[in-house]
């Protein structure tokens, strides 16, 4: 019979999961389903309230520790753990799923033959949580995802879905074992960075596997308030900057210690820009943040030199 992973990726949000995991549980599906839950080697007792759980009625929970830490770590032991599985749906620990969201699913993957369905991200505020800088055009960088409400088939980069509900065909998974999330972008615990979920997004772009999204599959995601400092946006830029410099260019025939001269005039550029709207006294967070990508990619540069000497 088809069966459906629902599977939670967590580490020390035990509070949160009290919550989460009876709503996951309240979930309408069409198909039978289990909630996975791999603890990424969580310090808090993450364990202790999972297993309460477990003995509850309801959906069964299954319980796995995962020792390594780090983000793609987890998500790989998901997959595996889920390969007896048709359907296999990620969630994040800082998210609620909204009614709905396991249905649709169900029906982008058996129905419309996706293999690999995504769908809205519904970022939100405590009261007073959120500083009066950060306007809606920086949602995204906090994993907000708003395409719309008509589904639509997924074919380039300018409508990404991420991890935080993303449905995938476990059969992508069973035929190419190399399809898998990327340790290289990993991010531990509450470090700044990661990437993973979006490489894994390209990879299915470009294997030309069918991504759906569905508007109906919707979390709330709810930020942490560190997050919410123009410092993060900075650092986030910072890391994707250098992961891209180290991992995803090439050779270049005019470098210096590995940074091709073109980047180094980018940098010069992006915090000519940044420094010139600061004397002006307008918004520089936008333009700053394009200024640490850049300085971000020089240093990916020279890790690579340095490890490739």
């Amino acid at each position: 019979m088809t069966k459906l992973t629902f599977a939670l990726c967590s580490y020390n949000r035990a509070d949160r999961l009290k919550k989460l995991l009876p709503i996951m549980r309240q979930q309408e599906c069409p198909i039978p389903f289990e909630i996975l839950v791999i603890d990424n080697n969580s310090t808090d007792n993450t364990h202790d309230v999972v297993m309460s759980l477990v003995s509850e009625s309801g959906v069964p929970i299954r319980y796995v520790h995962e020792p390594v830490q780090g983000i793609p770590y987890a998500r790989n032991r998901a997959i595996e753990e889920s390969l007896n599985s048709e359907i296999l749906v990620f969630i994040d620990d800082d998210e609620i799923p909204l009614p709905g969201l396991l249905a649709g699913a169900v029906d982008a993957i058996e129905n419309e033959q996706a293999d690999c369905a995504g769908g809205r991200v519904n970022v939100l505020f405590q009261p007073g949580q959120r500083p009066q800088w950060l306007g809606d055009e920086f949602l995204g960088f906090l994993a907000e995802v708003a395409h719309g409400m008509e589904s639509f088939w997924i074919t380039d980069r300018s409508t990404p879905i991420w991890t935080a509900n993303v449905a995938y065909k476990t059969e992508i998974f069973k035929k190419n074992p190399g399809l898998r999330f990327d340790f290289r972008y990993n991010r531990k615990g509450n470090q700044v960075g990661g990437g993973s979920d979006a490489v894994m997004f390209w990879a299915l772009l470009e294997g030309e596997y069918r991504i759906r999204y569905r508007p109906d599959m919707a979390v709330d995601h709810f930020v942490d308030d560190w997050r919410l400092k123009r410092l993060y946006f900075l650092k986030l830029h910072f890391v994707a900057g250098r992961k891209f410099g180290q991992f995803q260019t090439g050779d270049y025939q005019r470098e210096l210690c590995g940074v091709p001269m073109f980047m180094m005039s980018k940098l010069f550029k992006e915090w000519g820009k940044a420094a010139a709207l600061f004397v002006t006294g307008k918004q520089t967070l936008r333009q700053g943040m394009n200024g640490a990508y850049a300085l971000g990619c020089i240093w990916g540069r020279i890790l690579r030199w340095r490890s490739d000497g």
